[in-house]
């Protein structure tokens, strides 16, 4: 581990998430599956049943701070791709080939994710997942006060 470690800033998160990302993006490619969608499928697979596509479709947008259309064609592209399946009006599921793949996925990643945070103290990964989880929930504010805008 280093010893001298940069101070926290946007540009170090960024880099982590950045680093991180194309790790995962390596791992997604292989598969045929975008960021995106790998997204909204683990919040179907999470889910353990059928999920209200409006609700999804929100969802996806909101984790990935893009707009509606742009989520409900994520969305709309997995069930495409049969990995997703209407469940009556409005609901989806996710179908036996999407929950193979999830679980493919998630276990490429965990090897890898275990080789990334090898090593790292506990207590320091606790500190970073508040630290996180603290300047997530003050940046959607922040994007909520912009959104809101009316020079938007």
């Amino acid at each position: 581990m280093t010893t001298t470690a940069p101070p926290v800033d946007g540009r170090v998160i960024g880099l982590a998430h950045y680093a991180s990302r194309a790790v995962l993006e390596g791992v997604l490619s292989r598969h045929g599956l975008s960021f995106q969608q790998s997204v909204a499928l683990r919040l179907v697979a999470a889910a353990g049943g059928p999920v209200d596509r409006v609700r999804l479709a929100g969802d996806v947008a909101g984790a990935l701070k893009t707009g509606r259309p742009e989520a409900d064609g994520v969305v709309g592209g997995l069930i495409t791709a049969g990995l997703l399946a209407p469940d009556g009006p409005s609901p989806v599921r996710i179908t036996d080939a999407g929950r193979a793949l999830h679980e493919t996925v998630s276990a490429e990643t965990e090897v890898i994710a275990a080789r990334i945070y090898a090593g790292i103290p506990s207590d320091e990964l606790a500190a970073a997942g508040r630290v996180l989880a603290l300047v997530t929930e003050r940046a959607d504010r922040e994007l909520a006060v912009v959104a809101a805008s009316p020079d938007q």
